[in-house]
């Protein structure tokens, strides 16, 4: 997948292209019906399915404050757009410059102009444009004059509600990996760059992978995990997200991993950590020992829930 920055760039081709547009935090099963339709009309006409992401959420410009916490980094956003089988991503960076934008301007000088786009598949709650002043029926008035056609993809349900971005937020706030899994139609994965810690696993005998996480949004607490990216298939583990309340009294935000029957150096590696079943929420302990009897009975409990699942 060929990734571009901003509204024009030298490097992407004039061609046609299918295009989709939107933010796609969590690239939950709504977004997928959305890129799975812009991918299919690509195929069928031969051209370029492209999604347009805006980055950050409209929210984070206009009311800062109120910024809705993020889901996905964008490099997790680009991986899962990738794995759809999206040809091209324009990463829109949400700026003065775009939020002031007329939709007429958007749609001549970036969707036609710039991407020459024949098919244009969107929400049903889809708005662009300065004051939110574009909507579908703005794309389809516009078909004559640019060529294109507009597709409005309905709402996807789980369990009768709505599948949003911000119902995603509220389940991965509550630890609700069950839901995020019937939204996302898939296990929740964070991701990151593997540090050097304090040692302190390695010392008491249950070394772990240590990745720091930025603003997120999942409850804290300890997880069946299966990691890739340092072995040729996925390890087993268990995982600890928080801020290590027994050991430091204002940590930062870390994921620690502890794989079983692994020792190596993974120092500087990019990790993909899945969080297949939450245990428990994280604990202060008063002693140490404690805490130790405690991380080998959550070990037990996550090799044995790793092994039904085929972990």
């Amino acid at each position: 997948m060929l990734i571009f920055q901003g509204i024009s760039s030298s490097r992407a081709a004039r061609r046609p292209r299918a295009v989709t547009i939107g933010v796609f935090d969590g690239v939950h099963r709504g977004h997928q019906a959305l890129i799975e339709r812009c991918t299919s009309l690509a195929r069928a006409d031969g051209i370029t399915s492209t999604v347009v992401a805006f980055e950050p959420h409209p929210r984070a410009f206009f009311r800062p404050q109120e910024a809705p916490g993020r889901i996905q980094g964008m490099r997790d956003r680009a991986l899962a757009l990738s794995r759809l089988g999206v040809d091209e991503l324009h990463i829109l960076r949400f700026r003065q410059s775009v939020a002031s934008m007329s939709p007429e301007h958007f749609m001549d000088a970036f969707l036609h102009d710039q991407l020459q786009a024949r098919h244009l598949v969107v929400g049903d709650d889809f708005r662009f444009g300065a004051r939110r002043a574009g909507s579908f029926d703005t794309l389809v008035q516009a078909e004559a004059q640019y060529g294109w056609t507009t597709h409005r993809i309905n709402s996807v349900t789980a369990a009768g509600a709505r599948i949003s971005s911000s119902a995603l937020r509220e389940a991965l706030r509550a630890g609700d990996l069950d839901a995020v899994r019937q939204m996302t139609g898939r296990p929740y994965t964070l991701s990151g760059h593997v540090i050097h810690g304090r040692k302190l696993g390695r010392d008491i005998g249950v070394p772990t992978l240590n990745i720091p996480v930025h603003r997120q949004l999942l409850a804290s607490g300890i997880f069946a995990v299966s990691v890739e990216g340092i072995g040729p298939s996925p390890l087993p583990g268990v995982a600890s997200l928080g801020r290590r309340p027994t050991v430091e009294d204002a940590g930062r935000l870390l994921l620690e991993v502890h794989l079983f029957d692994w020792n190596d150096d993974a120092y500087g590696r990019i990790v993909d950590v899945t969080l297949v079943h939450r245990l428990r929420d994280e604990v202060r302990y008063d002693h140490l020992d404690d805490m130790i009897a405690q991380i080998h009975i959550d070990a037990a409990q996550a090799r044995e829930h790793l092994s039904q699942h085929g972990l």
